[in-house]
């Protein structure tokens, strides 16, 4: 099992608004990852408040799935994660 996954937060969406999903490491939600109707931006919102836009490029660099597909975070997602979770403990 990865040591962080990603679960879509139960949220009202206005049209063409962003999707939000709960950003997990074990069941404890550390971040929120939203990214627009077409994916086209996206970003994180720590728990501490530090924001973060674009991580590891573009949004499909970081998440995959969906629809009937189950969500998942990418390799690269969970190193990124990983790196700036460390950051935030020094």
């Amino acid at each position: 099992m990865s040591r962080f996954q990603i679960r879509h937060r139960d949220s009202q969406r206005a049209d063409f608004g962003n999707y939000e999903y709960d950003i997990l490491e074990g069941s404890r939600v550390i971040a929120l990852y939203w990214h627009d109707f077409r994916g086209d931006e996206h970003g994180l919102i720590y728990n501490d408040g530090r924001e973060e836009a674009w991580p590891v490029g573009r949004m499909i660099e970081f998440m995959g799935g969906g629809g009937s597909s189950q969500l998942f975070l990418t390799k690269a997602a969970q190193d990124h994660l990983a790196t700036a979770l460390s950051r935030e403990q020094s």
